[in-house]
């Protein structure tokens, strides 16, 4: 196998949505400095967690009082986008050093191509995602138009649809001379429990906003009927990513340093107010 097409597979099961975040920084700078290989991980949350995009206004995008009366969790990513509701999904990252093809290439060339990985995760659990992006003229016409603060909500360059529904949500950043690509992968949905925690001008302004959401986004569980279970998402998605990216994955642990920085980087960053609520 080449070190090119060698990848780690972590399952970090389910932690907070500080240590979530913390833990991709984390890997990101080992991969970026080599000393860990280019990573594929999986993960959930530890209790639903509303998460901001790095740019996102806080003061008027989060309805703080629905997120303490649900006892939801809230973190802001490093990564941009809008709000997303982590629950009932599949998360993921790709992590890659900086030197690697695929970070060489344009964000909107490295979204499409990590984007064959994601159709084919989907293809296995028996749902089939059109890839479509918003230079094809063709097919722009499939996407779901911009609406609320909500990712899936608004359309990005390369898309997972299904029938002109979002089924996936992802965002990226470039730091640490490396590439950080994480997402969600809807398994099922709350709608309710979404809009609960975005703010809106007035009462019907969000109810409308809800009913259009419903018209843009769609879940496995909707399309399927299924209940898709933790081990047959991950292990579709690890197939996909090795069908789709032509790699090989190896499962393997965090490493010490890894785990010891992610804990630094939860309480002394992403577990912050200074942090969350910076924009």
């Amino acid at each position: 196998m080449s070190t090119m097409k060698k990848f780690r597979l972590l399952d970090t099961g389910r932690l907070s949505g500080a240590m979530n975040m913390a833990l991709d920084e984390a890997i990101l700078e080992h991969v970026a400095k080599n000393k860990s290989l280019p990573t594929i991980r999986f993960y959930a949350w530890e209790r639903p967690t509303l998460s901001l995009g790095y740019f996102q206004r806080f003061l008027r995008d989060v309805n703080m009082d629905g997120i303490k009366n649900k006892g939801f969790d809230l973190v802001r990513r490093m990564t941009g986008g809008r709000a997303v509701l982590h629950d009932q999904e599949l998360t993921y990252s790709v992590i890659i050093p900086g030197d690697h093809e695929w970070a060489k290439a344009s964000v909107v060339e490295s979204y499409h191509y990590l984007s064959f990985a994601l159709r084919d995760g989907f293809r296995n659990l028996g749902v089939e995602a059109e890839i479509v992006s918003l230079a094809d003229e063709d097919k722009r016409e499939a996407l779901p138009a911009a609406g609320s603060a909500a990712c899936f909500d608004s359309p990005s360059w390369y898309e997972l649809v299904v029938g002109g529904k979002k089924i996936a949500g992802s965002a990226q950043v470039r730091a640490h001379d490396g590439l950080l690509q994480h997402g969600s992968l809807l398994l099922d949905m709350d709608v309710d429990d979404l809009f609960s925690v975005l703010k809106f001008r007035s009462v019907e302004l969000m109810n409308k906003s809800k009913e259009d959401f419903l018209t843009r986004a769609v879940s496995v569980k909707q399309l399927t009927g299924k209940n898709i279970t933790w081990d047959e998402a991950t292990k579709a998605f690890a197939d996909g990513f090795q069908s789709g990216l032509g790699i090989d994955l190896v499962s393997q642990r965090l490493l010490d340093e890894e785990w010891e920085l992610a804990k630094s980087l939860a309480r002394d960053k992403y577990s912050t107010e200074e942090w969350t609520k910076r924009r």
